[in-house]
């Protein structure tokens, strides 16, 4: 199992506590971490943005706390903070909504339809809770049709006892709601290699260039590596230049090839055929979201026009170098394939847009370091402006030719493109029939 200290935040179960300002969110993140996290005080508005603890929720693992702000601030910043409230609550893999004894109000319902509208589980803990109160506790969280915990953090403080059987709730309830599999790793590609007496031979094609950090590889593959060897499987790590030679120095051919998206076309056709091959981006793609909505989305992008408008959106934030894959090269190779003028704009790290309504399609990144909720919730709000979304992975083999066979390990993905490709192309025969008509 992942420590606190290795596991990457994409593999913690994110745990979003909110509520009305003063509702003891706080007091609860730092009775769970059982150390001081957030600042706890009776003035209102204490918590002015999301805080955040990494730590190990013995014996389920791994998990990512986040203390949110008020949703009813009234300061002149409120509406802000209540919206990345609202944002957290809506990615977040279990929302814990604090609330006060014997009151349910508008505060709470907004909560529980924000949990609701993305599928996110919701676990109401009523604080403050004293022997008088522990009779007259409204039945909000009955009509919100999800179990709660009682408890009073002022007492967990003073009593180990107490406390120990508050955190054993807790983690109860966190267990009961969240989904299955969720303290569990997902496969990666281990569930593409076969399974038999021997065991399967995987290849990995991973340049080393000047976006490659300093004395590491990149998440997707240290994350893949970790899964091959979690499957006993063979495998082998080179550099596109050597993978001639890593191919000749085999004595059968692979089971399996990844590489890394921007080598995608000389490994396609430097693969036999019938070696099933793919790319790391694309295996995150199913990792971290809808992978068949993503190829679906990827045949909008032989469809664009000029003046379509592309949104090329990055997980993680980084200083960009002189060959950027997200602003220099994938701008650059969207236009050649287009073969128009396209409007590209940009967003990284949290900053992915409100408001998608002006786009023709989003181009996503890998998503490795997001977990596979917030993945989800982005391919959703996409969905919902009626924008197609696809990924670095997939679109990078569409644009090197290789699409078709970088989706053949996976039949579902690969028939939503098609299908996808043939409805994008009927349109376009009819607009072009109305053109000529007209």
């Amino acid at each position: 199992m992942a420590t606190e200290n290795s596991a990457p935040r994409s593999l913690r179960l994110r745990i979003a506590f909110c509520g009305r300002v003063n509702a003891g969110k706080s007091s609860l993140v730092n009775l769970i971490a059982d150390q001081d996290v957030s600042i706890v005080s009776p003035e209102p508005g204490t918590t002015t943005d999301a805080v955040t603890k990494a730590m190990e929720l013995r014996p389920l693992g791994p998990v990512t706390l986040v203390d949110t702000a008020g949703l009813d601030d009234g300061s002149a910043l409120g509406p802000r903070r209540a919206e990345r409230a609202l944002r957290a609550i809506e990615s977040c893999d279990l929302a814990v909504l604090v609330a006060p004894p014997g009151d349910w109000g508008p505060t709470e319902e907004a909560i529980a339809s924000a949990a609701a509208r993305r599928g996110t589980p919701l676990m109401i803990v009523v604080n403050k809770v004293d022997d008088e109160a522990a009779e007259r506790i409204a039945d909000g969280s009955a009509r919100a049709g999800v179990p709660s915990l009682r408890c009073s953090c002022v007492r967990a403080r003073t009593d180990p006892g107490y406390r120990e059987a508050i955190m054993a709730g807790f983690k109860k309830a966190v267990v009961e709601l969240c989904p299955e599999g969720a303290f569990a790793p997902q496969a990666i590609l281990a569930d593409l290699l076969p399974v038999g007496d021997e065991p399967a031979l995987l290849v990995l094609v991973a340049p080393i260039d000047g976006e490659t950090p300093r004395g590491r590889l990149i998440m997707p593959q240290v994350q893949s590596i970790r899964d091959a060897l979690d499957a006993r499987a063979i495998t082998v790590v080179v550099q596109d230049g050597e993978y001639q030679k890593a191919l000749a120095a085999l004595s059968r051919a692979p089971d399996l090839v990844v590489c890394d998206s921007q080598v995608i076309g000389a490994v396609h056709r430097d693969t036999p055929p019938g070696v099933a091959l793919t790319t790391f981006s694309i295996l995150f793609s199913r990792v971290k979201g809808d992978m068949e909505a993503l190829a679906a989305g990827c045949a909008t992008l032989s469809a664009l026009s000029p003046g379509d408008r592309v949104l090329v959106a990055e997980a993680c934030t980084h200083h960009p170098s002189f060959d950027d894959i997200g602003r220099v090269k994938l701008p650059r190779w969207i236009r050649e394939h287009a073969g128009s003028a396209i409007d590209i704009d940009h967003s990284a790290g949290g900053d992915y847009p409100a408001d998608l309504g002006g786009y023709r399609l989003v181009v996503h990144c890998g998503a490795c370091t997001l977990t596979r909720k917030e993945g989800i919730v982005r391919i959703e709000r996409a969905r919902e402006a009626g924008v197609a979304i696809t990924n670095y992975g997939m679109a990078i083999s569409l644009m090197h030719g290789a699409l078709e066979r970088a989706l053949e390990p996976f039949p579902s993905a690969l028939a939503a493109y098609r299908d996808a490709a043939l409805r994008d192309a009927a349109l376009r025969d009819a607009a072009g029939d109305r053109a000529a008509t007209l």
